[in-house]
């Protein structure tokens, strides 16, 4: 679910009390539920992430003049320019939600980065003849089961006792069958919480049941426990046991504190997308939930116009054959709330893309089928909450890029990537290249480089160097790869765009179709043509400026891509400078490393004492020699005649 300010947000007064119309609206569509509420930058980089028992409350106050947090929450609110969230059941599942959000994300004003290994699990043990109910904290590749993760040790704890108490499991290390009969049995057996299968007072087969009744439990039988539980808190306080009927109470809760299924993460570790739809007579959202190592890690909903007569099987069917068509990575698993059309076809064409074998699977029960009703939760809020907005955004994405298609005559246009050049006088120049897919940046394929062989301000001479070594990079990957015989691979620079874009008129273009045609490569080349304000007025395609309405959402993408194209090369330019002022003459001298330049500036008061200084003056820094000496020596004066 995604809610944007249209406008960014310079200052705080912005989030007044009143706060801004687009933002008011956005914040009256969160719902009176637990979940993760995720802030966006301008730049749409996630800047924060937080739980919530209440996404409605707690989200508002950020935008109250009167709540303050402290310096850093106020500085992070200045930067909100949207923000997005993901329901969930309970407070702790938004916990553990939480905490892989940061772990994956690492938002800038996020200062408490939580690890997996702070959260307790329940292991039991069943590669043993006499299987035990163990706490531990990691989970391992073996023949135990898991289960977890859980927010609280102590409720984990008080589980395990509990179990231990109801099924008579035992807890001791005792290697069974071994080491039945070798010794007495433990206080536990005469206190009738365990069954002693160390002396061999119950059979193995008798023992399995037991822990089929532990198994049963932990995968959300409760009812019965729960029932029994209270049953025996009543009794004991009908007959004034009023310690008994407090302990009963205290088992009770931690049994129900338990039972808030953690679906957010799972033990097995694996690589899942969890698919579900919610729709209407004429609309549908898909939510997909990215599952990666175990951990959801995000997600992402697609807006579908559908017609009355489909229903779920045939639009997760049409879905999932547009959807792993053009993303670079499919999991082993692909969990949906329904069974599709051509299910094995699918599984094949999947399987065939990935290389291994693909799953497709409609969970009946347990954690799965709740992970996938989840995500049809977030998709019938999308449905119901924002499809006009969604519209919205896919005019300005999706329908940018395919009026930019139409005004070029283009088929396909799905990627774009444009290129900019920035220097100072000729001074470390620098040239970048931004990435734009369906109308999004794609910022993990954005590139820097640094010219090698430009010297001075010429602007299509460094162009030809940047757009040499970025083809001439993808062909050379593409081509090893086609030698390992791989078809499809996307990443660096193998992908290669539907239409490039510069940051220039006819000059720029012909630099570009010189460089494609250099390296046998048919690429439509624009340029985006500026006014005498610097405004694009219109693009020049095939040499013919073709003029463009203003007034499009393809004229605002196309501005969005040239100024990202142009801040993302001034950061850069700006950054090397920074370094290059921090540069000392000191780090070019020969032989001068931080030792012997730290001596130096401690021995002397300035640099132009270093240069006045003789060879024997400097010969008696710490750390130097005679020969580092004449190294300084002759860096400043030019070699000199020495006895030795």
């Amino acid at each position: 679910m995604r809610y944007s300010n249209e406008d960014t947000a310079q200052n705080r007064s912005e989030y007044n009390c009143e706060g801004t119309e687009q933002i008011q609206e956005e914040l009256k569509k969160l719902p009176d539920q637990p979940g993760v509420y995720i802030m966006h930058d301008a730049s749409d980089a996630i800047i924060y992430v937080g739980k919530a028992v209440s996404l409605r409350k707690r989200v508002h106050q950020y935008f109250q003049a009167s709540h303050n947090e402290g310096i850093k929450k106020d500085q992070m609110v200045k930067k909100i320019h949207r923000f997005e969230y993901i329901v969930t059941d309970s407070e702790l599942e938004a916990l553990v939600l939480e905490c892989n959000l940061i772990k994956e994300h690492r938002p800038k004003y996020n200062t408490m980065l939580r690890d997996d290994k702070t959260y307790p699990y329940i292991k039991v043990t069943l590669g043993e003849d006499f299987p035990r109910v163990l706490f531990c904290r990691s989970v391992k590749k073996d023949k135990s089961k898991y289960f977890g993760p859980y927010t609280s040790a102590g409720a984990v704890k008080d589980t395990i006792d509990l179990l231990k108490k109801l099924y008579q499991i035992r807890s001791c290390n005792r290697c069974l069958p071994r080491d039945t009969g070798k010794d007495r049995p433990c206080l536990n057996y005469h206190i009738k919480q365990c069954d002693a299968p160390c002396q061999g007072y119950i059979s193995k087969e008798s023992y399995r049941i037991k822990i089929e009744g532990v198994l049963e439990f932990l995968n959300g039988n409760y009812q019965p426990v729960l029932e029994e539980l209270q049953q025996k808190m009543m009794e004991a306080s009908e007959a004034m046991e009023f310690e008994k009927a407090i302990e009963y109470r205290e088992l009770l809760n931690s049994v129900k504190q338990i039972a808030q299924k953690q679906k957010i993460t799972n033990s097995d570790g694996e690589d899942k997308d969890v698919i579900a739809l919610a729709a209407d007579d004429r609309d549908a959202v898909v939510q997909v939930f990215f599952i990666r190592s175990g951990r959801l890690i995000g997600r992402e909903h697609f807006f579908l116009t559908i017609g009355n007569e489909d229903h779920t099987g045939q639009i997760l069917t049409i879905f999932l054959k547009q959807f792993y068509s053009g993303t670079p990575y499919i999991p082993r698993e692909i969990m949906l709330q329904e069974a599709v059309e051509d299910e094995k076809v699918i599984v094949d064409w999947l399987s065939d893309k990935k290389g291994q074998k693909v799953s497709l699977r409609v969970p009946q029960k347990g954690m799965k089928e709740k992970l996938v009703e989840l995500a049809e939760k977030n998709a019938q809020l999308v449905l119901s909450q924002d499809k006009e907005k969604i519209k919205r955004e896919e005019g300005r994405t999706i329908g940018a890029m395919k009026e930019i298609a139409g005004w070029l005559q283009l088929g396909r246009l799905e990627r774009v990537e444009a290129f900019d050049i920035s220097n100072i006088s000729g001074f470390e120049t620098v040239g970048s290249m931004v990435v734009y897919e369906k109308g999004k940046p794609q910022r993990s394929d954005y590139r820097k480089f640094k010219l090698r062989s430009i010297a001075g301000p010429d602007d299509y001479a460094s162009m030809h160097e940047v757009l040499t070594r970025r083809f001439s990079h993808g062909k050379q990957e593409r081509e090893e790869l086609a030698e390992k015989g791989i078809d499809e691979a996307y990443g660096s620079f193998t992908k290669f765009p539907d239409l490039i874009m510069m940051d220039g008129g006819r000059g720029q273009v012909n630099i570009a179709l010189q460089v494609l045609e250099e390296l046998h490569l048919d690429i439509p080349v624009c340029g985006m043509v500026k006014d005498d304000h610097h405004r694009t007025r219109g693009l020049y395609f095939h040499n013919v400026e073709i003029p463009i309405d203003t007034h499009s959402e393809g004229f605002h993408l196309i501005t969005r891509i040239q100024d990202e194209a142009h801040r993302f090369a001034i950061t850069y330019h700006r950054s090397l400078r920074s370094k290059e002022q921090t540069h000392s003459v000191l780090d070019d001298i020969p032989g001068v490393g931080p030792a012997r330049r730290k001596a130096l500036m401690r021995r002397f008061q300035s640099l132009e004492e270093i240069k006045n200084a003789t060879v024997e003056e400097l010969a008696q820094t710490e750390n130097f020699n005679q020969k580092a000496a004449l190294e300084v020596y002759n860096f400043f004066h030019g070699n000199i005649e020495t006895d030795q």
